[in-house]
């Protein structure tokens, strides 16, 4: 295995807010788990509120929104430590879905897990452990022509 010292990573060109971040992993993995979507198709992480956008063939109830925020709750509160493997593309690949990287993607990929329940390939910027996280609180969702676009936030 690689140490960071050793790999090259494409360029990253945002600053993201590591508790947010964070959560959109956790956000994205319980969609997938409860809806068997794919992770979100469009996301915009900010640090006040953000907004995650989600492709699916029917509109979700309330109950299951409610569940998807309660179940991110859930993980959260397990106190997951957060942490980075560097591994090659093939090898990646049999983890992680690649679809989603540029073309010119690095030949190593930083995968970012979420103690067992999430696991991406990602560069971004994550906290340690989810206890760092605070709690999410979905503000909002609405659904039209397949797509699920979830507004949220997170508390103390």
């Amino acid at each position: 295995m690689n140490t960071p010292e050793q790999v090259s990573l494409n360029e990253h060109n945002k600053k993201e807010y590591p508790p947010m971040h964070t959560a959109e992993h956790i956000l994205n993995q319980t969609m997938v788990r409860m809806f068997g979507c794919p992770r979100s198709m469009n996301a915009h992480i900010e640090r006040k509120k953000s907004k995650c956008d989600y492709s699916l063939a029917e509109a979700p109830t309330a109950e299951q929104m409610a569940d998807v925020e309660k179940q991110i709750n859930e993980v959260i509160d397990q106190h997951l430590p957060v942490t980075i493997k560097f591994l090659p593309k093939e090898e990646a690949g049999d983890i992680v879905d690649l679809r989603k990287l540029p073309e010119n993607v690095s030949d190593t990929l930083r995968i970012v897990y979420i103690g067992d329940y999430d696991a991406c390939a990602c560069i971004g910027d994550h906290v340690e452990n989810t206890s760092e996280i605070g709690h999410f609180k979905l503000l909002n969702h609405d659904y039209k022509e397949g797509r699920l676009r979830l507004r949220f936030k997170l508390t103390e």
